[in-house]
């Protein structure tokens, strides 16, 4: 593991047991799957990393665009599969193959990755093959910001 996947990890586990909390990026106070991202973001580099609007919990859904993995793009460095990813490193995944990217974690491991679970509080869990079929990219934090 490389000494930024640590730290990522590190500051990923600091915020297990945040509330789960639609748009929001306050540890220990309330936070979404994009909140964790923007969160270490802005430990690792010291700001947020673009303007984040408002988003509706169905914005997936209703845009038809793939809003997440734009971002993901142009703002981290991209990798192959899974396979090619460290712990440290940002997931995407899809609810299902046509639809656009819609949630986000850290992987901490070949088998675990953290993420704000809807309805309950940010969480480690086991990358089931049923996580693991909605990967839609791995994602490394850039150098630099």
């Amino acid at each position: 593991m490389t000494a930024s996947g640590e730290r990522i990890i590190a500051i990923a586990e600091s915020w297990i047991g945040t509330p789960y909390r639609h748009q929001g990026a306050t540890k220990g106070v309330g936070c979404d799957c994009i909140g964790l991202v923007r969160g270490i973001w802005r430990e690792l580099y010291g700001g947020e990393p673009e303007p984040v609007p408002a988003y509706a919990a169905d914005w997936a859904e209703r845009g038809g665009n793939d809003r997440l993995m734009e971002a993901a793009q142009r703002l981290f460095v991209p990798l192959g599969a899974l396979q090619d990813g460290q712990p440290g490193d940002l997931l995407l995944f899809r609810w299902r193959p046509d639809c656009a990217a819609k949630h986000a974690g850290i992987l901490v491991g070949p088998d675990r990755f953290i993420h704000a679970y809807e309805q309950s509080a940010l969480t480690r869990s086991v990358l089931v093959p049923a996580w693991r079929r909605k990967i839609a990219g791995v994602f490394r934090f850039p150098a630099s910001a």
